[in-house]
């Protein structure tokens, strides 16, 4: 990098992103991980599997909520989560699915710069999509920027079958133009082709208020 600002733009538990710029004059957003993160979560995770084995053992009304299953789950996000290899291909799946977009804006990842505990994106300068005050000033249209997020998304599972699944408000930008980004490909979620047709049957019926096709789908 060419420059570096040691001062982070955003922090999250396990990692926080500062702004640089590489040598060709690129802006970037650089996710640091966490230093001794893997470490720190893994014993906590190995807690959790203790205490998740007692409650199923000893406090039977408990274990119809399969607690180790639940820690389980959060087990696998996890180790995902601290990959950011594994987050670095989501960010380009998306990428490649909202190519062309008007409305859509996926950073770039520059691969040459990312390994398993840094990740290294196209620097995007925005507004967090909640900063309502801040999209005023900057004479966007509200409703319209509702309606591209809401397009997105639908997109993003209905089209796609690859959606963000951790779309809190640091995590939605807007852009000029009503643009709407979306950062922080960590966890992602997968919709099957079977399981679209699914939703959609499911979301005429609810359009219908049609309770005995809700029930049957």
């Amino acid at each position: 990098f060419s420059e570096f600002n040691p001062k982070p733009i955003a922090s999250a538990s396990i990692s926080q992103v500062h702004k640089a710029k590489l040598k060709n004059g690129s802006w970037v957003a650089v996710k640091v991980q966490r230093p001794k993160v893997k470490d720190i979560m893994e014993s906590d995770i190995t807690i959790m599997f203790h205490l998740a084995r007692l409650l199923e053992k000893h406090v039977p009304e408990i274990r119809k909520y399969k607690p180790i299953g639940i820690v389980n789950e959060f087990a696998e996000w996890t180790r995902k989560e601290l990959d950011f290899k594994q987050e670095a291909n989501n960010a380009k799946r998306f990428y490649a699915n909202f190519k062309g977009s008007k409305t859509v804006k996926i950073p770039k990842v520059y691969d040459a710069y990312t390994t398993s505990d840094v990740l290294v994106l196209e620097y995007i300068d925005a507004v967090e999509i909640s900063n309502v005050e801040d999209i005023r000033k900057r004479g966007l249209d509200l409703h319209r920027i509702v309606q591209n997020g809401l397009d997105a998304v639908l997109t993003q599972v209905f089209e796609h079958g690859f959606f963000h699944a951790d779309p809190h408000p640091g995590n939605i930008l807007v852009l000029k133009n009503n643009v709407v980004s979306f950062v922080d490909f960590g966890i992602v979620g997968y919709f099957s082709d079977a399981l679209k047709e699914k939703a959609v049957e499911l979301f005429i019926g609810i359009v219908d208020q049609d309770a005995e096709k809700i029930a049957e789908v």
